[in-house]
């Protein structure tokens, strides 16, 4: 009789571990399909240079407000505060041009891009905080 409980507890305890690790699995891949359809892109800062050196028409968008621009930024930034990006309020660059945004660590950034691409700018991509920029900054 001891045996049967002994073996009627394992087996409930492997269910209970492949439940776990099964709705794991589903919250993690379904996690990676909301990220892969949001319509920007997420680069790292060294993708991101690279970009900015092969096109000299991408635009540069700090969205950190003025007084922390002015403290520092990444050279050829444009400052537009995340607050100040608004649908109702044009942008003075094209739909179609890229623009990749930054910020002070990553939050507003991911903001400001989800607002630019809700707007219906195509070509828009995040790559984080300045924190994490190992360039010149001025």
């Amino acid at each position: 009789m001891r045996q049967l409980f002994l073996l009627a507890a394992v087996i409930c305890f492997g269910m209970a571990i492949l439940k776990f690790y099964s709705a794991r699995m589903n919250r993690s891949s379904s996690t990676g399909t909301q990220a892969a359809s949001k319509p920007w892109a997420t680069l790292t800062a060294e993708e991101a240079k690279e970009r900015l050196d092969a096109n000299e028409d991408t635009i540069l968008l700090d969205v950190r407000t003025q007084e922390e621009y002015d403290r520092g930024h990444i050279p050829g930034a444009v400052c537009l505060p995340n607050e100040d990006i608004q649908p109702d309020i044009p942008l003075p660059f094209e739909k179609d041009t890229e623009i990749l945004v930054y910020c002070r660590s990553g939050r507003r950034s991911a903001e400001a891009a989800e607002k630019l691409a809700s707007m219906g700018y195509t070509h828009v991509s995040d790559f984080g905080g300045i924190q994490d920029w190992p360039y010149e900054t001025e």
